[in-house]
């Protein structure tokens, strides 16, 4: 499948019921005119394929994907559902983090080694819909993205594609979608594979948090992603090998108190409101001069 002139090369099982390996299956649906593309989505993720429909209100799936001339997104079907839920690199809360976001001093600029001209390689193996990854890139950082839920990965191979169309028309946005690379799949498999020369040297994880207690304080967005994706329940299995693979460090995000990664201290911690950032330090970035901004 081509994303904006590049090849993503979608590796999941053949599924036959509705849930395989833990990842829930859901239906995709188009607005009128968009079978083709739907279909060709389907084809290579193996979702199936419900149809073109201009009206999902009356639809008692729980969860769909609907392309529509805006891109693809996850509904929710029946009464009372939540609006679309899209990846958006272009407009929104990404393009005001790009325009303000803080640059350098941000907490997640100072966890990943950036410092002067030192731009690190960062491999996200849980980026989700790749908003730490956008901020990485903003800031000069070649980025690959690494996601196993089918789901989540279509929705930020859709969200790359618009970028990369919206960014003819904007240099800076072109420059920042240009160091972002996805690769749908398990992260444990992509660092398994990875050759030796190819090293990030930076690998970064952002487990699914916890359910909080008060589900009231939880937005839309993510009840819907903690009901589709669910927890990471094996990411502690990530930080050995994430340990063993990179070059010059592993930073690992997670809420404020909730307890290490692994049941592993860091070498440091870097708290913030909500969030902290465990960095694992395991080499020196001070000779990896790599600026492109």
């Amino acid at each position: 499948m081509a994303i904006g002139g590049q090849a993503i090369e979608w590796k999941w099982c053949r599924w036959r019921n509705h849930q395989v390996r833990g990842f829930t299956l859901i239906e995709v649906y188009c607005s009128a005119g968009l079978e083709e593309k739907a279909r060709t989505l389907c084809t290579a993720q193996d979702f199936p394929f419900g149809g073109a429909s201009d009206d999902i209100s009356a639809m008692a799936q729980g969860y769909i994907l609907y392309l529509d001339p805006q891109g693809l997104s996850l509904r929710q079907t029946g009464r009372k559902a939540m609006g679309p839920v899209r990846c958006d690199f272009v407009g929104g809360s990404a393009h005001h983090r790009r325009l303000y976001g803080g640059g350098k001093s941000q907490a997640i600029a100072k966890a990943v080694g950036i410092k002067d001209k030192v731009r690190p390689t960062v491999a996200d193996l849980t980026a989700g819909m790749g908003t730490d990854a956008f901020v990485l890139a903003t800031l000069g950082c070649r980025v690959t993205m690494v996601e196993r839920n089918p789901v989540v990965a279509a929705l930020l191979a859709d969200g790359l594609e618009r970028a990369r169309v919206a960014a003819q028309q904007h240099g800076e946005l072109a420059a920042i979608v240009a160091r972002m690379a996805l690769h749908p799949g398990d992260g444990v498999r992509w660092l398994e594979l990875l050759p030796a020369d190819e090293r990030p040297d930076v690998i970064y994880l952002d487990p699914m948090f916890p359910e909080r207690k008060k589900s009231a304080q939880v937005n839309k967005t993510m009840q819907a992603f903690q009901q589709l994706v669910g927890d990471d329940a094996d990411a502690d299995n990530l930080l050995p090998l994430a340990l063993a693979m990179a070059v010059h460090r592993v930073v690992v995000k997670r809420p404020s108190r909730a307890p290490w990664l692994n049941n592993q201290k860091p070498g440091v911690s870097m708290e913030g409101k909500s969030v902290r950032f465990d960095v694992y330090a395991l080499k020196s970035l001070a000779g990896r001069l790599k600026s492109e901004v």
